[in-house]
């Protein structure tokens, strides 16, 4: 329902995977968001959300999980409480939401053990709709959805290469959203 699946595949993650899910599964779906997709592709999930980091790192080490995905922000944490350990990150596939992944922290990020780090954009309402792939050659839009820049407020296109808020159209059956403002 949320396309999160497509985003996860993208990113390599096939049956077999245990993602480390540390999206808030309470007043926002992003945690239950990714689990519908994971568990679509095969994979199991640790509900972990944020928090208790002492706990989390208990979780990791031992469940042992192949993946992590959830906030850039929270994934520096984790892996810079591993390093006060004295111990190596074990995760090394990761992708992040929900907040910003700069080039800085994607290359710190690889620089302290991951070898893939991705992101993808989306919604409480819309679900995914944006993601990157290994191919790294910018965010891939997802198929179902249809995309526009336009200037705030007045709903009008914006030229190519300016900078705008993103409307969204979903002509899911179940929950249609005609032009809808993320305020993005």
């Amino acid at each position: 329902y949320w396309r999160s699946a497509r985003a996860l595949f993208a990113a390599g993650f096939r049956e077999g995977d245990i993602l480390f899910n540390t999206f808030s599964y309470h007043l926002t779906p992003a945690g239950s968001m990714i689990e519908s997709g994971a568990m679509r592709l095969g994979c199991a999930v640790i509900p972990a959300g944020v928090g208790n980091t002492e706990q989390q790192i208990e979780a990791i080490i031992d469940l042992q999980p192949t993946a992590y995905v959830g906030t850039a922000a929270f994934l520096r944490i984790l892996v810079e409480k591993f390093a006060e350990l004295g111990r190596p990150f074990p995760i090394r596939r990761a992708v992040t939401g929900g907040d910003a992944l700069p080039p800085s922290l994607r290359q710190w990020l690889k620089g302290n053990g991951l070898t893939q780090v991705l992101q993808f954009f989306g919604t409480a309402d819309l679900g995914t709709i944006a993601y990157e792939s290994d191919a790294m050659e910018g965010m891939i839009l997802d198929e179902e959805l249809i995309l526009e820049i336009v200037r705030p407020g007045t709903g009008d296109p914006v030229p190519a290469g300016e900078v705008g808020e993103i409307v969204i159209t979903t002509l899911n059956p179940d929950y249609p959203l005609i032009r809808f403002g993320t305020g993005d």
